[in-house]
């Protein structure tokens, strides 16, 4: 039987391509997908084939409104009462009266929402229909969640809909966080089934699964990829890390977020390739460690490759993954004061030279791929949609 399955997200890069794996499988699977999100987002979800729902603002518009109430950039200032106003607050008012009308005419059968999507579980509360929420990350702080499911209450009593007392509020947790990257003593609200789904680094539509950094270069010398993704990667930041890098015997792969360009970084050196934006499953093939922004998508995607990580937060949940992927072993994190080229450049080499953070990239990648596939979670979540 062919069902539906609605995706909702946050109008981002970094929200919307953790959902693809289990959004391509279901439609392996013979089934109906869509998206409701921001027109926006079109020139993203077009090319997977799904219909695009469009529903409210892109986050320049939400951004500007909270500047505008609160005086404060979520992106740069991630406090509580900041981002439960980002996600909670300004999106909901701005797009969720959209996308109850769009569920309504779709009518799907299930809605899969990401972690920080408040505008999916208002329509699934509205129109009756299950809820699986997607974690692409480790556990978002209590003092985050906290603050997210206050904001969001009075925007279901004005609707006359029963407020969730915490978040997740769905049926099912889709948990993409490996054991070895989570922090100790995470729990699940009881009424909320957890499911483990296996993270996949970001690739071309039916591009085949590689296992990437398996194969040295030919010349001898690492690999490293530079990415501080589609909205961090900022030539003043990364230009200088660039820079400090050309002193270490490394060849570098750079790359320039949407829309950036090589002659932005005002850089000469045979050791440093530019590359547009690319999935980053092939930017992976062959690298040998990885100096980001600490991303979800990025930091996931990366340790499921078994590769070790230098991560330099710049702003969001980046702090969030920065703290596991040290706590963990896997890499290295610098704290935004001690970010100078210099010391990046340093905890690089550290990171080259000390076999043990390789080590625990890959034992962090085993306990990846020992988790269900987005295939076989497909599966269960249309089996017990349909009891």
């Amino acid at each position: 039987m062919t069902m539906r399955f609605l995706f909702s997200m946050t109008p981002a890069f970094g929200h919307f391509l953790p959902l693809l794996p289990l959004a391509r499988a279901f439609r392996r699977q013979g089934h109906d997908v869509a998206v409701v999100s921001a027109a926006g987002m079109s020139p993203l979800v077009a090319p997977e084939g799904f219909e695009l729902l469009p529903a409210g603002p892109m986050p320049d518009v939400l951004f500007a409104e909270v500047g505008r109430k609160l005086g404060i950039n979520p992106a740069t200032e991630p406090t509580p009462e900041a981002v439960a106003e980002f996600f909670a607050g300004v999106r909901v008012d701005l797009s969720a009266d959209e996308a109850l009308a769009q569920a309504k005419r779709w009518q799907p059968d299930l809605i899969v929402n990401e972690m920080v999507d408040f505008v999916g579980p208002l329509v699934a509360v509205s129109l009756g229909v299950p809820l699986a929420t997607l974690a692409f990350g480790p556990a978002v702080p209590a003092e985050f969640t906290d603050a997210l499911t206050a904001v969001v209450r009075s925007r279901y009593e004005e609707r006359g809909l029963s407020a969730p007392e915490r978040t997740p509020s769905g049926r099912w947790l889709l948990d993409t966080c490996p054991p070895g990257l989570q922090f100790p003593d995470v729990a699940v609200p009881p009424s909320v089934e957890r499911i483990a789904l296996r993270p996949e680094p970001h690739q071309a539509l039916d591009a085949p699964t590689t296992s990437g950094g398996a194969t040295p270069p030919a010349d001898g010398r690492p690999r490293v990829l530079v990415s501080f993704g589609t909205v961090f990667a900022d030539p003043a930041v990364v230009g200088p890390l660039l820079g400090a890098l050309t002193d270490l015997d490394v060849d570098v792969l750079a790359t320039l977020g949407l829309d950036g360009k090589p002659q932005d970084y005002q850089l000469d050196s045979d050791r440093v390739e530019f590359s547009p934006f690319v999935p980053l499953a092939q930017l992976l093939e062959n690298v040998t460690a990885v100096i980001s922004h600490g991303g979800a998508g990025t930091t996931l995607g990366t340790l499921a490759r078994g590769i070790p990580m230098v991560v330099v937060p710049q702003g969001a949940d980046q702090f969030i993954q920065a703290d596991r992927v040290a706590a963990s072993g896997a890499g290295l994190a610098l704290a935004p004061g001690q970010a100078e080229p210099a010391a990046i450049a340093a905890a690089l080499r550290r990171l080259l030279d000390e076999p043990t953070f390789t080590a625990e990239a890959r034992r962090i990648s085993a306990e990846v791929a020992a988790m269900p596939s987005p295939d076989e979670v497909a599966e269960r979540l249309r089996a017990e949609v349909t009891g």
